[in-house]
């Protein structure tokens, strides 16, 4: 366990697992498509389906297909900004058979037309679970740097984008090939150790067969900004005399539910997440 497991992220809302996991969701949907989403069409299983109004799921994962991030204060109005910004959104309820509780299906299409579709699962502690994209398997956390890259089932063009990376000097941590169908469209799922830098992307892009490459960053798990927000509340309202030591952080922070301020949450056990 490491310092990770215990301190959650920095968000807005009630649920690590409701608000901030399904941000990252509809945010794995919006990179993928890279566009302006003009519509998205969302299915919901299982606990999403049956809390996604109460836990702020349906704000969280609109806001997500918006590019906003699980700290964002305008989460709590994103449904609202969406639809004066044109946007069209629709959500569905059903049992996803074998899937997480708490899954969604986010179905989005951009102003220039194109579609992206994706699965995926918040799986505690705003960590998600991608198990699908655009028809073809996959499995990733978003827990590290992945480079999604869509392309052409054409002979060398594996060996030409890892033979790419290694010249760059990244060094892959994970590697998943998708493809339905042999001769057709693929998809590699590549996880790497450390940073990937932007032209790292763009030049796989340009590769032979390459149709798209997406680069995803992990959450950032902000710890500084976290004890420095944590400390601030702590010492509001009651100023120490000089030279007397800080006040300790309250542990837990409980804050309610849609507060103005990011809140994050912490716990004693992985498993135990607000």
């Amino acid at each position: 366990m490491n310092v990770f497991d215990i301190i959650g992220p920095v968000m807005i809302g009630p649920s690590s697992s409701h608000t901030a996991g399904a941000v990252r969701l509809g945010r794995v949907a919006w990179k993928i498509l890279g566009d302006k989403v003009v519509k998205a069409d969302i299915t919901l299983s299982g606990s999403f389906a049956q809390t996604y109004r109460g836990h702020g799921t349906d704000k969280a994962l609109i806001a997500g297909v918006m590019g906003m991030d699980s700290d964002d204060e305008r989460i709590r109005h994103s449904l609202q900004l969406a639809k004066e910004g044109g946007m069209e959104f629709a959500f569905h309820e059903t049992e996803i058979p074998g899937a997480h509780p708490n899954t969604a299906r986010v179905t989005v299409t951009g102003a220039q037309g194109g579609t992206a579709v994706i699965q995926g699962a918040s799986i505690g502690g705003g960590n998600i679970l991608i198990t699908e994209i655009n028809g073809m398997a996959v499995s990733f956390t978003g827990q590290y740097n992945t480079l999604l890259v869509l392309h052409y089932d054409k002979p060398g063009t594996i060996a030409a984008v890892t033979n790419f990376m290694a010249y760059s000097e990244v060094n892959i941590g994970n590697f998943r090939l998708s493809r339905p169908k042999k001769g057709g469209e693929a998809v590699m799922t590549i996880e790497v150790d450390g940073a990937l830098e932007p032209d790292v992307n763009s030049c796989v892009e340009k590769l032979p067969n390459v149709l798209s490459s997406t680069m995803l960053a992990p959450m950032l798990r902000r710890v500084a900004q976290c004890w420095n927000i944590l400390r601030s509340r702590s010492s509001a309202g009651r100023r120490s005399r000089p030279g007397a030591p800080s006040p300790r952080p309250p542990w837990p922070i409980r804050r309610s539910r849609w507060s103005s301020r990011p809140t994050f949450c912490i716990s004693a056990w992985r498993t135990v997440w607000v």
